[in-house]
């Protein structure tokens, strides 16, 4: 069964997730961020995109997801987003832009966003839950941007191409989400940490609320 034309999808979803993220902008900069606020999204997100380009011979084996989590846990959901959306547009200065950039920008603000919303629900204090939480992204971000590669290049698009992408898919959903447990085990202690003395030390993006 055709799902949808390939033109208009072409059209309307580059439009769509412009959209999601441009709220997400325009609420941090309406909080008129101080530049102790704008410098841990900077340097996280950059971190994040060496991070990526460092581990780029591993198909889907990278620390950035993680770095993006922890970002969202220490600094709230749109420091969460920002630090994903950036990472993605920054890593990709060094690994190659092309139309899949706003969908990774779109898919890791995301990630760091939720991270940011269920760290102030009290479920990461469970880590077995945090670890959870960055396997499924891990397959979860696979999941969306195989909807790129299909709307981009697959036609017709029906529901047989889209479980076909699916399982051709899994080994690096798989490396993706292992790699992202594995750092957030490697590096969410030792850096949570430290944030959280620079965030009470400075007020970094704790002095008003999300």
């Amino acid at each position: 069964m055709e799902l949808c034309t390939e033109s208009i999808l072409k059209v309307i979803v580059p439009v769509v997730l412009i959209l999601v993220q441009i709220p997400f902008f325009i609420a941090f900069e309406m909080k008129k961020p101080k530049p102790r606020d704008l410098m841990p999204i900077a340097v996280l997100s950059v971190i994040g995109a060496l991070g990526r380009a460092v581990f780029a011979v591993i198909p889907s084996f990278n620390p950035n997801s993680a770095v993006v989590i922890i970002a969202g846990m220490q600094f709230g959901p749109l420091a969460g987003f920002l630090t994903g959306s950036l990472s993605a547009l920054a890593s990709n200065m060094l690994l190659g832009q092309g139309p899949w950039t706003l969908w990774q920008m779109t898919a890791w603000g995301m990630m760091g966003c939720f991270a940011g919303v269920f760290q102030r629900t009290g479920i990461f204090k469970h880590r077995g839950l945090l670890y959870l939480y960055g396997f499924l992204s891990g397959i979860l971000f696979g999941w969306f941007m195989n909807l790129q590669y299909l709307i981009g290049y697959v036609y017709p698009l029906t529901i047989g191409a889209v479980i076909a992408s699916c399982v051709a898919s899994v080994t690096f959903d798989l490396a993706h989400g292992m790699s992202t447990l594995i750092f957030l085990f490697i590096l969410e202690r030792p850096w949570g940490k430290k944030l959280k003395r620079l965030k009470v030390k400075y007020g970094i993006l704790d002095i008003r609320r999300e």
